[in-house]
């Protein structure tokens, strides 16, 4: 098994949600690009290191009918599939490394603010930024979250890669363009604070 999903699969059977620094029941600052972008109830969505997180509940809700899931973790799909019941049938869930995901379609948002600052070296990150290019269509949106330069220097024990909004926008500016950053703080369950960069990038 990859080290990476080895990793995460203990965490996920060992803590319950609210154990997650990382949890919260509503996603409100991924949502907020949703509504603000008015992104069409029939627009393609892959959430990447979606995991257990409750957004795939919100736009379920909200009536989106074309959902991805993607984790490097099995145990966490699994345990968001439980959660949801009979809703789970329609999404898509998708058990990968992100680095290893081949892609068999376009997609119109693609979201991530749980895998991105956990790739530290280089090739992982241009690997990462080429995939994402290759993904979203034309006109499509990347809306990415990740720890500022003033968030944590680790994570689940892993270390993670900070980004001030323009180091973000210069990482992905090989395709993404027109973004739209704003900074955000993440209150852990136990009220510690999380600053995070969350920016809305264009696909042009």
């Amino acid at each position: 098994m990859h080290a990476r999903a080895e990793h995460w699969n203990t965490i996920y059977r060992q803590k319950s949600p609210e154990q997650m620094s990382w949890y919260e029941p509503k996603i409100s600052a991924s949502l907020y690009w949703f509504e603000k972008n008015k992104i069409p109830l029939r627009a393609s969505v892959i959430d990447v290191g979606g995991g257990d997180s409750t957004l795939v509940d919100d736009l379920l809700r909200m009536g989106f009918q074309d959902i991805t899931v993607l984790d490097v973790s099995e145990a966490a799909i699994q345990r968001a599939q439980a959660r949801l019941g009979a809703l789970a049938s329609r999404v898509t869930w998708i058990v990968s490394d992100v680095l290893d995901f081949k892609p068999q379609r376009h997609y119109m948002v693609w979201h991530d603010r749980a895998t991105f600052h956990f790739l530290l070296n280089p090739e992982e990150i241009n690997t990462y930024t080429r995939l994402a290019c290759q993904s979203v269509e034309q006109g499509g949106w990347l809306i990415m979250g990740t720890f500022s330069e003033r968030g944590p220097l680790k994570c689940s024990g892993l270390p993670v890669k900070r980004y001030a909004a323009d180091e973000l926008t210069s990482t992905f500016s090989l395709c993404f363009h027109q973004p739209e950053c704003i900074p955000v703080e993440h209150y852990t369950p136990w009220g510690d604070v999380q600053p995070f960069t969350y920016c809305c990038f264009t696909r042009s």
